[in-house]
């Protein structure tokens, strides 16, 4: 386990913005792609599973394999870049009382020859999930590698993230959102969950 991050408390939350997710184009750099793909070969791939963990659900809803990548000295500087962009996001829209970045990156692959994708759900819900505040998706395969596999958000309005490659779209955990099924190639990509303090 990497030492604690820190998070600062906010106070204030009269200009929070729940209608639309923020995100950074240049995340993370081609060299640095390359590196994360070098790691993640390293790792076992496991079945993916629903937030509620009833297997007899994943086929409906999602059809991915998934790799844990650890919270070691190897991919401390991948947690570290991502517990800045999650700071600026969160102190510009959201002002979230965070406190915990103790889950590991989800790594996931969606084939085109599955059709994978994983339905509307949200981040949050039982057990661990209920300390999940912000949600952050990187997107590691250039786009032209695979057909759909759009990351789309339901908030009152539908909204499609964008599919440039090392982009990191962060949003609330309780944004209703999906991956689209893909229908050509493999789309690569990897969460993070940042979690917090109950709602007041």
């Amino acid at each position: 386990m990497l030492e604690k991050y820190g998070f600062n408390r906010s106070s204030h939350r009269d200009d929070v913005n729940y209608t639309d997710y923020y995100w950074f184009k240049n995340g993370f750099s081609q060299e640095e792609l390359t590196i994360i793909e070098s790691m993640t070969k390293e790792l076992p791939f496991q079945d993916a599973v629903t937030g509620e963990g009833d297997e007899s659900k994943v086929s409906e809803y999602r059809k991915s394999r998934i790799k844990w990548c650890p919270q070691n000295k190897q991919w401390r500087w991948v947690y570290s870049k991502l517990h800045d962009m999650i700071i600026q996001a969160n102190n510009e829209m959201w002002k979230f009382d965070l406190s915990t970045m103790n889950e590991q990156i989800q790594y996931t692959e969606y084939y085109g020859t599955q059709e994978g994708g994983y339905n509307w759900h949200m981040d949050c819900g039982t057990e661990i999930q209920n300390q999940r505040k912000i949600s952050v998706t990187v997107q590691l395969s250039d786009p032209s590698e695979y057909d759909n596999g759009d990351l789309q958000f339901n908030i009152g309005r539908q909204l499609t993230a964008p599919r440039v490659q090392g982009a990191a779209v962060i949003f609330p955990s309780f944004y209703l959102h999906r991956v689209t099924p893909v229908t050509k190639g493999t789309r690569k990509s990897f969460v993070l969950w940042v979690g917090g303090e109950p709602y007041r």
